[in-house]
């Protein structure tokens, strides 16, 4: 298999101390099999464990390793654009620094990706979680799909490889969970073809699931109608606009 010319590997991590050196020295280890060019981005999102401290013992012996420290949390949408921001190679591979999928499967990613595919997105063989979980899960894939006509099986399994010059077009505004609907929306519109390839999902070992409670969960079913509108009926991401400013660490700008 050729070699891609360069990768940017992304883990966002919050209260990750369990796991994320792991995540670290996987990816530094599947990475010099794939390409020449690499890096690995942490961003470090307001944890209040030992992440940071971890992480830059990390950075002292790894060279390819880079650091940034949030002071307190952005939100996932947040971080996902500010890793996103600082990414430089040709490709960007991200996934989250819980551990629950397995950073080595990003070959699978680079088997897939052939000429003029935008993105490849794994998708759960199995998801291992708890039951209530896997039930809201359930209903909110199907919901997503069908609201926003998204074509790809799975929209929630956050282990993606995307060409850096197409996530670079897409002007990624959410802050928050949200953030994945609208990045797949974005990029099935571009109308580049979107490939995707079955990968593990594992039992969460160390920490616990920011998202499942009733404030966020409530903030994020109002954030799903927002973008629905905004994606589905107003279509104002596919009209001609100028590009707006938007800070290294992927929030805007004030006004």
């Amino acid at each position: 298999m050729e070699k891609l010319s360069s990768i940017t590997a992304f883990f966002p991590c919050y209260n990750d101390a369990g796991t994320i050196p792991t995540m670290v020295l996987r990816a530094l280890q599947t990475l010099q099999e794939l390409t020449d060019d690499y890096e690995v981005v942490v961003i470090n999102d307001g944890s209040t464990d030992d992440s940071a401290r971890i992480l830059d013992e990390l950075a002292r012996h790894y060279p390819r390793l880079r650091v940034i420290h949030h002071r307190q949390p952005s939100g996932y949408g947040s971080v996902l654009r500010a890793g996103f921001a600082v990414a430089t190679k040709d490709w960007v591979f991200y996934t989250d620094g819980d551990a629950q999928y397995d950073v080595r499967e990003l070959a699978l990613l680079r088997e897939a990706m052939t000429d003029g595919v935008a993105m490849v997105n794994g998708y759960k063989i199995k998801r291992h979680d708890p039951f209530h979980r896997i039930v809201i899960g359930f209903v909110y894939q199907y919901a997503v799909k069908l609201a926003f006509g998204l074509r790809i099986r799975d929209v929630d399994c956050d282990f993606r490889l995307m060409r850096r010059s197409v996530l670079e077009r897409l002007m990624l505004e959410s802050t928050t969970g949200t953030i994945t609907v609208e990045l797949v929306k974005k990029m099935q519109d571009t109308g580049l073809p979107l490939v995707e390839v079955p990968v593990h999902h594992w039992y969460r070992q160390y920490g616990h699931s920011q998202f499942f409670d009733v404030p966020r969960v409530t903030a994020t079913l109002l954030a799903l109608l927002r973008w629905w509108w905004r994606l589905v009926v107003q279509r104002e991401h596919l009209r001609p606009k100028a590009p707006t400013a938007v800070a290294r660490d992927g929030r805007e700008p004030r006004t």
